[in-house]
């Protein structure tokens, strides 16, 4: 692991505006950085943290309006961790993605979500840096194997290297499998970068959008396990859709609790080879590139049951009655 260097950006939130020389306050020396945004993600999140921080320089943490355990996990974890932890918390009402008010909120709101984004990466220190989600289990061999890489060759300039992740999911009748509606999560937003003053996220009606103006994404693995699905509300309570404000988020949370059923490792490989032949056709677009690499990784066997069920043991998340799905199942959607 590299030294610490010192932080000298700005961290006032209340106020902050984000400006690209944010990001080079001070040089940045080799090493991995992770930033994490998190909003009452108490039920993963030190599950998260604990599973990837020996393959970083730091994890940054930054909080935003938490009303669960969020806080208090957050500072036992740094008193553990010290200088390899840092938390920060950004205070003001950050409007969600899909949301009315993201939509016409200005990328440099303080209750932009594209600002908070951007604060959180100016918090990093290291010359490169991913971003994390407070639900994300580390694939821990494969985060070795590209964190080594990343440390031994360095990353191209003009490249990201991408990584995908695998959704976790409970059926109705409470067996832990991977949705059939959605089994795979990641095809371009999360990846590591070389940190510069271009690298930065703007506004989409949508959500943020992560720019690095000349680099080609390449997929470098299956990296995480994406516990989404598993947290309260599905993961889908921080995003206002009970207020009506919210109806992409509304949509996709309605396909999912509409086909809640699950399969195995086995059977998501099993499907690798017609998704493969699928995208052997077309235009060869980054996603559809993305895609190929993503299946054929797990054709390849980059994940499996087994791996599965060390991550639900090491979780707590099943019992005899409530456990893996281990049969065949037809998955729909």
């Amino acid at each position: 692991m590299a030294p610490v260097p010192e932080r000298s950006q700005p961290h006032d939130a209340a106020t902050y505006r984000f400006q690209r020389s944010d990001l080079m306050r001070a040089p940045r020396p080799p090493g991995i950085s992770a930033f994490v945004r998190t909003r009452d993600g108490g039920a993963f999140l030190e599950a998260a943290i604990r599973s990837h921080i020996d393959h970083f320089d730091e994890i940054v943490v930054v909080h935003n309006q938490c009303t669960d355990d969020t806080p208090a996990i957050l500072a036992r974890l740094q008193n553990e961790f010290g200088e390899r932890l840092p938390v920060f918390e950004y205070g003001p009402r950050v409007y969600p993605p899909g949301s009315v008010q993201h939509a016409s909120e200005p990328a440099d709101s303080v209750h932009s979500l594209v600002n908070y984004y951007n604060f959180s990466l100016a918090r990093t220190r290291f010359a490169v840096a991913l971003k994390l989600d407070d639900d994300h289990i580390a694939n821990g061999p494969e985060v070795a194997r590209v964190t080594r890489r990343i440390r031994t060759e360095g990353i191209p300039r003009n490249e990201i290297w991408c990584f995908s992740g695998i959704n976790i999911a409970r059926d109705p009748a409470g067996a832990i499998g991977v949705p059939g509606v959605a089994p795979v999560v990641g095809l371009g937003d999360h990846g590591f970068f070389r940190v510069d003053e271009t690298t930065h996220f703007t506004r989409d009606p949508r959500f943020e959008r992560f720019r690095a103006p000349g680099r080609k994404r390449v997929f470098t693995g299956v990296l995480y396990w994406h516990l989404k699905y598993l947290k309260p509300g599905h993961g889908f309570a921080n995003y206002g859709i009970e207020a009506g404000d919210n109806q992409r988020y509304r949509r996709k949370r309605d396909r999912y609790l509409a086909n809640r059923t699950v399969m195995s490792i086995a059977e998501l490989r099993a499907m690798a080879p017609a998704a493969e032949r699928a995208l052997r056709f077309g235009i060869p677009t980054e996603k559809r590139r993305l895609k190929l690499g993503l299946w054929r990784a797990i054709a390849a066997g980059v994940v499996d049951d087994g791996a599965l069920a060390d991550v639900v043991r090491s979780l707590v998340l099943s019992d005899e009655a409530a456990g893996l799905r281990a049969e065949p199942s037809r998955a729909q959607g």
